[in-house]
């Protein structure tokens, strides 16, 4: 059987530099030993470990995230976007309103009293619920000016039953919309 031997190294070849293993994470190693002259063995050098980061990617991404999150929260309830969110959810439905629009069925009202009302919302006139339909639109009114007993009366025929709509937040202004009952 023969053998394949390597031929030695060229006295002017360069050493060649040892491989570098890196660390492993699998079970921790014991501490090499070292004998020293007496022959005691003694624990060699130990490298420091490389120090861990304080808080992975996605831990330092939800700190960020929910620091924002704070921020936002008390913007909006300093400065009211609570409210706009909540307009947004309650939005009003008869604001877009126009003249030849139906309007879903209303609580009835009898003589001039006023009531408030939720849920009012735009229906085709086709519509089983269209009990009303809208024959004016008015914008940019007041209270006082939706409570007036004119302010409709340019759009009713003679003898005919009306009714005011409107939409106006306190201390602002708003739409007024004309109604008749739908036959």
């Amino acid at each position: 059987m023969s053998e394949q031997v390597a031929p030695p190294p060229a006295p002017d070849a360069a050493t060649p530099e040892p491989a570098v293993e890196t660390p492993q994470a699998a079970a921790p190693q014991p501490p090499a030993q070292q004998q020293s002259a007496g022959g005691t063995q003694q624990p060699a050098e130990q490298q420091p470990a490389e120090p861990k980061a304080d808080k992975s990617g996605a831990k330092k991404a939800l700190g960020i995230i929910g620091a924002i999150l704070a921020v936002v929260v008390v913007a909006g309830l300093k400065f009211g976007v609570a409210s706009a969110i909540g307009n947004y959810f309650n939005k009003d439905e008869t604001a877009a309103a126009k003249t030849g629009d139906c309007i879903a069925e209303l609580p009835e009202v009898t003589g001039t009293e006023q009531e408030e009302v939720d849920g009012a919302k735009v229906v085709a006139c086709t519509s089983a619920d269209a009990a009303y339909n809208v024959v004016g639109r008015m914008d940019g009114q007041s209270e006082a000016q939706a409570k007036a007993d004119t302010t409709c009366t340019q759009f009713f025929k003679e003898g005919e039953e009306g009714y005011i709509f409107s939409s106006i937040k306190p201390g602002k202004t708003g739409y007024v919309l004309c109604l008749t009952k739908k036959v």
